[in-house]
């Protein structure tokens, strides 16, 4: 059976990626900042619940939420940001946070229970 395509040598020219055109900028799932260099894949119904969704996150968002929310909690909210944003203290962290870069990083609170 003949390939379709050569096993060696270039992409045909639909094939190959624009090296022009920029990365699309994808935002944070919690913040809405663009993403920066360091990129978190979190589950937003913890593994341990039985979630299988991964949302793009700064990775000082998602320490936020872990020391906020437990386990269980997270289940509740589930994939509903606004629920998350609805807590003050996300809320006050993600106003906090807004003007900041995205590659921007310190420390956060501990667990609050």
């Amino acid at each position: 059976m003949a390939r379709k395509h050569p096993k060696h040598g270039p992409y045909p020219e639909e094939m190959q990626e624009d090296d022009d055109a920029p990365a699309p900028v994808t935002p944070c799932w919690l913040c809405g900042r663009p993403l920066g260099k360091t990129v978190v894949w979190h589950h937003p119904v913890p593994k341990s619940r039985g979630g299988r969704d991964v949302v793009a996150m700064h990775p000082i968002c998602q320490q936020t939420l872990i020391a906020n929310f437990t386990n269980s909690e997270l289940q509740r909210h589930g994939m509903d940001v606004d629920a998350l944003l609805a807590h003050p203290n996300v809320r006050k962290f993600v106003d906090w946070v807004a003007k900041k870069d995205p590659d921007f990083t310190a420390t956060t609170a501990k667990k609050q229970r």
